[in-house]
C-alpha cells in the first residue's frame, strides 16, 4: 500500500515536472535567448527556477500567489539577471571583453543589416536612421527631409519599414538570422 502511495506521488512529480517543462521552458529559453545566453544557460536557469518553485511548493504551498508558470518565469528571470550581472562583474581588466571571434560576428551582424536596409534605398536608409538610431523627432525629420507636414514623415517612415518588412518576408528571413 505504501509502495503504490509513493509510485502515484513520484508519478505525479514526474507528469507535473513535464508539463511546466512543455508549458515554460520555451518562454525561459526565448528570454534567456534574447538577453544573450544559449540553450545551456536556458536550461540551467530554468532548471534552478523549477528547483526553486518545487521548494516553495513542498514548504508552503499557499505561499505562491501566481500560476505557477507565472512565478517560473519570475524565477527565471531574475535569475538570469543575476547571472548576467555577475558576468558584467567578472571581466577581465586586462581586456575589454570582447575577443576577435564576438567582433567579427558583430560586423557580420552589421553587413547582413545594411545589406538588408540598403534594398530599401538610400533615402529610407537615411530616415530610418535618423529616427530610430539618431533619435530625431518626427518634426525635425520633417525638416531634414523636406516633408510637407508631420504626417507625412511619419508615413514615409512607415513606408520604408513595410519595404524592409516585405524584404525579410522576401528572402524568408527570421530573427534569429539576426542574432546568430
Amino acid at each position: 500500500m505504501e509502495t503504490t502511495v509513493l509510485q502515484n506521488a513520484a508519478l505525479e512529480r514526474e507528469e507535473l515536472f513535464i508539463g511546466l517543462y512543455k508549458k515554460v521552458f520555451p518562454a525561459v529559453a526565448r528570454y534567456v535567448a534574447r538577453r544573450g545566453g544559449t540553450f545551456d544557460d536556458a536550461k540551467d536557469v530554468f532548471q534552478d527556477a523549477v528547483a526553486v518553485y518545487y521548494e516553495l511548493v513542498l514548504t508552503n504551498a499557499d505561499a505562491v500567489q501566481t500560476s505557477p508558470q507565472g512565478y517560473i518565469m519570475g524565477v527565471a528571470k531574475h535569475l538570469w539577471s543575476k547571472r548576467f550581472n555577475d558576468g558584467l562583474r567578472n571581466v577581465p581588466l586586462d581586456g575589454n571583453g570582447f575577443d576577435e571571434a564576438e567582433e567579427e560576428e558583430k560586423n557580420l551582424l552589421f553587413d547582413k543589416l545594411t545589406t538588408l536596409m540598403a534594398t530599401a534605398g538610400v533615402k529610407c536608409m537615411q530616415l530610418l536612421k535618423a529616427f530610430y538610431y539618431d533619435k530625431l523627432p518626427v518634426k525635425s525629420l520633417m525638416g531634414e527631409f523636406a516633408y510637407h507636414s508631420e504626417h507625412s514623415a511619419t508615413v514615409q517612415k512607415y513606408k520604408c519599414l513595410d519595404k524592409l518588412r516585405t524584404e525579410v518576408k522576401q528572402r524568408a528571413l527570421h530573427y534569429e538570422d539576426f542574432i546568430d
